[in-house]
């Protein structure tokens, strides 16, 4: 196996041979689209592949922003039907983002997938911040979804449940072209907004939805000369 290889499973093994046995790797998908939930997904690899490393399906696998959509689905497959991983998919949606904003709400959908493993699991690996309020020891990895095939395998699983959720909205929505922007920000989908407005699935507490924070108000000097120009 290529150093490479061994790297991307560094951080398990190091927490496997000090005698952590249940570590999990979380990740969510979504958080920049305008539309949609955000859906986040936790992994749990057998700490056997201590010392053989990740099976030999899994080698290959990425941060889900770097495999095309093909081989997203061939993972995904390889992951939720292998007997000895762990995993779990949770999703938060727009009503709840809205009300509690999206860095919380992706917070959240991590959360209750990881209450979702059985085992339950003893340390997390996290892509980039801590998360203060996580109720599990954990280890915080910059860009870990690149570095830990715990953490790359929960990215495939949030990126592809959350694309086919967003092929189901495009079905139900149609015209606003979700099959292929996946409800991000892209020229087609802001023309289909100022042509059809939102639809129920668009987070109306993210730009353009969202009312202006401040509007121009004049400073009182300004008003006098305003009003002086009216008299």
């Amino acid at each position: 196996m290529s150093a490479k290889h061994c790297n991307r499973l560094s951080h398990e093994r190091e927490l496997w041979q000090g005698g952590t046995t249940f570590v999990a790797g979380v990740d969510e998908a979504g958080c920049g689209p305008l539309a949609g939930p955000v859906v986040a997904a936790a992994v749990m690899f057998p700490c056997g592949w201590s010392g053989p490393g990740i099976c030999a399906e899994l080698r290959g696998l990425n941060d889900s922003k770097q495999l095309a959509a093909g081989q997203r689905e061939k993972y995904f497959s390889a992951i939720t039907t292998h007997a000895g991983i762990r995993w779990a998919i949770a999703s938060v949606d727009v009503a709840m983002i809205d009300k509690i904003n999206i860095r919380q709400a992706a917070w959240r959908a991590m959360s209750m997938a990881l209450e979702q493993l059985e085992p339950r699991a003893q340390h997390v690996l996290v892509d980039g911040l801590r998360i203060k309020w996580l109720a599990y020891p954990q280890t915080a990895l910059a860009q870990g979804d690149s570095k830990s095939y715990s953490i790359a395998a929960a990215s495939v699983l949030a990126k592809v449940t959350r694309d086919r959720m967003m092929l189901e909205f495009d079905k139900a929505y149609p015209g606003y072209g979700f099959a292929q922007h996946k409800g991000y920000g892209t020229p087609q989908h802001y023309a289909a907004i100022s042509e059809r407005g939102p639809c129920p699935i668009h987070r109306r507490s993210f730009a353009p939805f969202r009312p202006v924070a401040m509007e121009l108000k004049l400073f009182p000097a300004e008003e006098n000369r305003s009003e002086k120009s009216r008299a």
